[in-house]
């Protein structure tokens, strides 16, 4: 299968090619794809090394899917014009995911609500998107009322020039472009994309709105506070569940440790829990320190941990495609 990677030379783009390869998809003809400056470089995948080409010379080729990781302006400008071509479009910006026209997928949850005619497909939010994998189960057994959820997230989750200003502020180096408004390291930072008029983030807004999109419910309230911390690694939430119905907590857990996709690590004793560094380079969703809150009546904590870069972009995308191509929608 021909498949195009747009934004291939960024760091999720990388992170595609690398799943790509891992997960032994069936590429029968890479198309690396980048802006005007990038093209010419060249990009390795399965020991070889490929040349990045032009927008216009990746929707000449044909390609069955182009995986797009380019950045929100890029996708709307450019998606369509690869759709209109009969190419699938996986999107991994926040450009399509809110379209009504447009299915925002988890493959562990509504992959099953795809068809042939959906040609610019959105991949969710990196936060959302470990949350939902670990709420859906329990939401199909217990149905949840509410969740409050605080993110402790990554600084891969900004880019490159992110993890560059981490590490240069760690090697006290004070002449490196800012990205954050304040330094990172040693820090804490509530505050992930822009401010919105109700005083919340964008970023906290996608984990609402998200949320009820892909779950299929908008009766589901969600409430966040989205936090950038100065890891590598993955993404870690504390997650509070509100649910309509009783549970016992032996069966929560059995439920989680039954999921496509999750992995219960949640062994207190002996100071088992999902964190970042065990997380980094995995594609599963880690849940752990699952106990009752007993402040009030069916609700539930969990700590859920993914790969922000993986589960959270590149493998979800990946995911998808390969739904794709066993179901025979491309």
């Amino acid at each position: 299968m021909k498949i195009a990677v747009v934004g291939a030379t960024g760091l999720v783009g990388s992170e595609i090619l690398k799943v790509l390869e891992e997960r032994n998809f069936p590429v029968s003809e890479l198309i690396p794809v980048a802006s005007e400056r990038s093209v010419g470089k060249q990009v390795a995948f399965k020991g070889k090394s490929y040349s990045v080409v032009s927008f216009e010379d990746a929707i000449a080729a044909k390609p069955a899917i182009a995986i797009f990781s380019a950045g929100g302006g890029t996708s709307l400008e450019l998606a369509p014009k690869f759709a209109e071509a009969g190419i699938t479009v996986v999107d991994n910006s926040s450009a399509w995911r809110m379209d009504p026209t447009k299915k925002l997928v988890v493959p562990e949850i509504n992959a099953n609500t795809l068809t042939p005619e959906d040609k610019i497909i959105a991949n969710p939010n990196c936060s959302t998107i470990q949350m939902v994998v670990a709420l859906k189960p329990l939401h199909d057994k217990y149905k949840i009322k509410r969740v409050v959820v605080s993110t402790y997230q990554s600084v891969t989750g900004t880019g490159k020039a992110a993890v560059d200003q981490l590490f240069a502020e760690r090697a006290g180096k004070t002449d490196v472009p800012k990205v954050y408004p304040h330094p990172i390291d040693l820090n804490v930072l509530p505050h992930i994309d822009v401010f919105l008029d109700n005083g919340y983030t964008k970023e906290e807004m996608k984990m609402v709105n998200e949320t009820k999109k892909i779950m299929g419910d908008d009766s589901i309230q969600v409430t966040a506070t989205t936090v950038r911390i100065p890891t590598i690694g993955g993404h870690s939430e504390a997650v509070n569940i509100e649910f309509e119905n009783e549970f016992e907590l032996t069966d929560i857990v059995d439920l989680l440790s039954k999921a496509e996709g999750v992995i219960v690590q949640d062994d207190p004793a002996n100071k088992i829990y999902p964190m970042p560094l065990t997380a980094h380079g995995k594609d599963e969703v880690f849940v752990g320190r699952i106990r009752r809150d007993e402040s009030q009546p069916k609700t539930l904590n969990m700590w859920i941990v993914a790969d922000n870069l993986r589960k959270g972009a590149a493998t979800n995308a990946v995911q998808i495609a390969e739904y794709l191509m066993k179901h025979k929608l491309v």
